[in-house]
């Protein structure tokens, strides 16, 4: 994960679909993850959160 934002609007629908499905997957296990065992840096799931959200926003404006 870098901390400069990521354009997505250069991806395609189908891109952004899969990177969804992908980052979604990671948040949930990340998530179980830190219910048993505290993660070392839980503000990596706030930026999945965010990434996930970034992503969601340029597939809307592709549609």
């Amino acid at each position: 994960m870098s901390k400069e934002k990521e354009n997505y609007n250069n991806y395609s629908a189908e891109e952004l679909t899969n990177k969804i499905a992908e980052e979604k997957a990671m948040l949930g296990k990340m998530k179980f993850n830190h219910k048993v065992t505290p993660i070392e840096n839980p503000m990596s799931i706030r930026q999945i959160r965010r990434n996930i959200a970034r992503m969601a926003t340029a597939l809307s404006a592709k549609n």
